[in-house]
């Protein structure tokens, strides 16, 4: 996996960001070309100036919800080809929390609301300890699953089997909960930093509507858009 940090200057601090001028066309360069360039640089502009803006009110819900948490965000780009819009949360080797964006989703975003909104529920993600609660889940899961196939005499790749399903139930077991939390304070994320995050929230009307299936990763839609406007209305 490669990582574009240095293309839009995420690992620097208060990364100037340029002034927006007029595409100007490259010699052979067709008009559609010319389009999806100056869309491509006006999304990589909205891009930083969200991380600007965003990053460091994260950093501070952070610090005061979880003080003990390392809330020293560090923002990267997937450049993959090929992938599905798609944002998540991880943590470094060394304990530093990771918001990833990859670009069919920067791409994909309509204003800048909607990335704001994306940050500030991946940051939530870590600042709830959502990750640490989700693997401890798994592995409770797991054992669970695989001694129960265990003590009803199953054999030693059926107990693998079964301590793979557990992982999986265990991890999902919370997983919708877990989201509409981060939506929650995502949302509260975003209107400090200055941004409208019932705006922002009309993203989960392009992206399928995962209904409220048994043991499905996320809530339906409408759920998390009501959720967001509770909390604003609550603001």
């Amino acid at each position: 996996m490669r990582w574009l940090i240095p293309l839009f200057c995420l690992a620097l601090s208060g990364c100037a960001v340029p002034p927006s001028v007029a595409t100007l066309p490259i010699p052979g360069e067709t008009s559609d070309e010319t389009e999806i360039r100056t869309r491509a640089q006006r999304a990589a502009r909205t891009f930083v100036q969200v991380v600007d803006t965003v990053e460091p009110v994260a950093e501070q819900e952070c610090r005061r919800i979880a003080p003990r948490m390392n809330c020293d965000f560090l923002i990267v780009v997937d450049d993959r080809p090929g992938q599905e819009p798609n944002a998540f949360q991880t943590v470094a080797r060394d304990g530093r929390p990771i918001v990833a964006f990859n670009l069919a989703l920067i791409a994909s975003a309509q204003n800048a609301d909607e990335l704001a909104f994306v940050m500030g529920h991946e940051s939530a993600h870590h600042i709830l300890g959502h990750l640490a609660r989700t693997q401890q889940n798994a592995t409770v899961g797991a054992v669970i699953f695989s001694g129960l196939a265990a003590m009803s005499g199953a054999s030693a790749e059926s107990v693998r089997s079964a301590e793979e399903f557990g992982a999986a139930v265990g991890a999902r077991t919370y997983s919708k909960e877990f989201e509409l939390e981060a939506d929650q304070l995502g949302t509260i994320i975003s209107v400090r930093s200055g941004f409208d995050p019932v705006r922002g929230a009309a993203f989960f009307a392009r992206i399928p509507d995962p209904g409220n299936r048994f043991l499905g990763s996320h809530p339906p839609n409408a759920a998390r858009v009501e959720v967001v406007r509770r909390t604003v209305a609550g603001l």
